[in-house]
């Protein structure tokens, strides 16, 4: 041991990217680097597994070192009295920030603070202002409404000491509802005219919001999302301007709202890449530097209602990705949001997963920790050159406004989530608990009310566009389980192990959890090297459909007698698990009619299992 004390760190020169690329072509032997080590994101652009390390990367400017986020807390109650009462939990548990959502907000999905004065005067009772971070959801052009309520309600408070964010996003509520009443330039001077009223009753705050969840939850990749977001807030600023402030002055009435999503490098980029943007957005205007407010949500389309607990794993995820990115507030949604409206316990949970990131873990002691870290640098450099060039098209389109009003956003989005859904279907895009690892019978956790229809979106206007229509990755599979678990008789399918465990094992788990997936209950045994023994069990589990499970070596000797067997057996469909390659006609032809191998669209696989078992496929899930 007295010999380490003589080491001379000298001695342990620091590794070069050519020294890790030695060792890596060993490991791969051969193979391509390019195809191995280097990833392709959705927004195009590539990432390297070896990333050089920037030494002479410097933070960049957010939220000062040791400064902890802002911890928000979602009120959604559409009862006054409940919803008090839970600000005041929430507070009183370490929040430092609380987001009103109104019933008139995208983000309430069916539910939300009604839009009344006086019920308004009944949430706030007792909160001192001056001590919190105040959030205000709107929607459907009633922003402006309830920030002058608001006004009044906190008129005898010195408004300069007040963190009250009204959220006024006029072209989010356009994108939202798909219609607005009057046009753009009508709705710009009133934004600006709503603007210095409230700065001249003496509000400094950060007044209006671009909101990039709305572009998120319709299936916006990364560069998307900030593109848009960067593209709402240049229209906010020029409509400030016209109104009267300096580009200083409209840059500082704007804040930002990112998702934080369960990608953990790619959330920690985005807030980074999004402070590149406005300073070049800004520059590019010829305005001096002004910081931009950043508030980020975790992600409403990860959620999942099954295996829902997975969905605070998901929310912690984002939440230190977003914390470490920079982020200056933080909403985490409740792991059961996407149940109903959450209770007592959930609620908490998603405070304390903050708090426990601050108190606990530290992470906001250190000013931007991602400094200099390869992957991190790469990534919001890459992200915050694809969302610049999606924002210089939308602006040579005219703009965000005209974006969506001619659709070509639209079908941006659209285009992006149909990769995105494809990626689902086919599980290259796993969702643990509801794609992957189902458990049939689980138990689901409580909820103040269940989910509620959400009113479609549209209507008569002077201005229109398609609606941006959220969803959630895992509905699709929700939809056919739900199906599935409510058939009578509940539905089964019987595998047909053949051989040994060490043969079938493998192939059985797989099929097992694609048929539950769907709500199709797996029936599993000990595996049959005896064709009576097995037709014999087919008939007593009183399965309708039968799968073929084993290797590739037992299918090539067994596969064609067993399945003659089971199709001699009743059995309605005959499945096998695995790629049929040269044997496909022999085995088609002995009974097999359908193949389930990973990579599959497992959707269109469990849609036609339904079909085949007569299951009602029309039961849908309410968002």
């Amino acid at each position: 041991m007295d010999a380490l004390t003589d080491l001379d760190l000298a001695s342990f020169p620091p590794a070069s990217r050519a020294d890790w690329l030695k060792l890596v072509e060993g490991v791969l032997k051969g193979a391509p680097y390019d195809r191995r080590m280097v990833t392709r994101t959705p927004d195009g652009y590539t990432l390297d597994a070896l990333p050089e390390r920037r030494r002479d990367a410097v933070p960049l400017a957010g939220r000062p070192a040791g400064a902890p986020w802002h911890i928000v807390s979602r009120i959604d109650h559409d009862n006054p009295a409940l919803a008090h009462e839970q600000i005041l939990e929430d507070l009183d548990g370490g929040a430092d920030g609380i987001g009103l959502v109104f019933a008139s907000a995208p983000s309430a999905r069916g539910f939300g603070l009604p839009v009344r004065h006086e019920e308004l005067v009944a949430v706030l009772k007792g909160v001192m202002p001056e001590l919190i971070t105040l959030r205000v959801e709107a929607g459907q052009f009633q922003g402006r409404d309830i920030a002058l309520a608001l006004a009044r309600l906190f008129e005898k408070h010195d408004p300069a000491r007040l963190d009250l964010r009204f959220g006024l996003d006029p072209i989010g509520d356009l994108a939202a509802l798909g219609s607005a009443p009057i046009e753009w330039d009508a709705l710009a001077a009133r934004l600006g005219q709503t603007a210095g009223t409230l700065r001249g009753r003496g509000f400094t705050s950060p007044m209006l919001r671009a909101d990039g969840r709305i572009h998120h939850d319709a299936g916006a990749t990364d560069a998307q999302e900030l593109a848009a977001v960067l593209a709402t807030a240049t229209a906010y600023l020029r409509a400030l301007e016209a109104a009267g402030l300096t580009l200083e002055e409209a840059a500082a009435a704007i804040e930002v709202t990112l998702t934080a999503d369960v990608d953990q490098f790619g959330t920690q980029a985005k807030p980074r890449a999004f402070r590149q943007l406005w300073a070049a957005m800004l520059g590019a205007c010829g305005a001096e530097a002004v910081p931009v407010a950043i508030h980020m949500e975790t992600a409403w389309r990860t959620l999942t209602r099954h295996d829902p607990y997975v969905n605070l794993l998901r929310g912690t995820v984002a939440a230190f990705a977003a914390g470490t990115g920079g982020a200056d507030s933080l909403t985490v949604l409740p792991f059961t949001q996407a149940l109903g409206l959450p209770d007592d316990a959930a609620r908490p949970l998603a405070r304390n997963t903050q708090i426990l990131l601050i108190e606990e873990s530290n992470i906001h002691r250190v000013a931007d920790p991602g400094a200099g870290a390869g992957a991190i640098e790469e990534r919001t450099e890459k992200l915050a050159a694809a969302a610049w060039d999606i924002f210089r098209d939308v602006e040579r389109e005219g703009g965000m406004v005209e974006a969506l009003t001619a659709g070509t956003w639209q079908r941006r989005l659209a285009t992006a989530s149909a990769v995105r859904a494809k990626e689902v279907a086919t599980r290259r895009l796993p969702l643990t608990g509801t794609s992957e690892f189902p458990l049939l019978g689980e138990s689901v956790p409580p909820v103040l009310a269940p989910p509620r229809p959400v009113p479609a979106p549209g209507g008569e206007g002077a201005l229109s566009c398609e609606p941006l229509a959220g969803h959630r990755l895992a509905e699709p599979f929700e939809r056919l389980r739900a199906a599935g678990e409510a058939a009578k008789p509940a539905p089964r399918v019987f595998l047909a192990n053949l051989g040994t465990p060490s043969d079938f094992t493998a192939r059985s788990g797989f099929a097992r959890a694609a048929f539950e997936v769907g709500g199709i209950a797996a029936l599993s045994n000990d595996g049959f090297t005896d064709w009576s023994a097995l037709t014999e069990a087919f008939r007593a589990s009183g399965a309708g459909i039968a799968c073929l499970c084993s290797s590739d070596e037992v299918y090539a000797t067994s596969a064609v007698e067993a399945a003659r067997a089971l199709h001699a057996a009743g059995a309605g469909t005959l499945y096998l698990a695995g790629r049929p390659g040269e044997h496909e006609d022999a085995w088609r032809a002995a009974g097999v009619e359908v193949f389930l191998a990973a990579g599959d669209d497992l959707i269109a696989f469990l849609a036609d299992a339904h079909r085949r078992l007569g299951i009602d496929a029309t039961r849908e899930v309410t968002s």
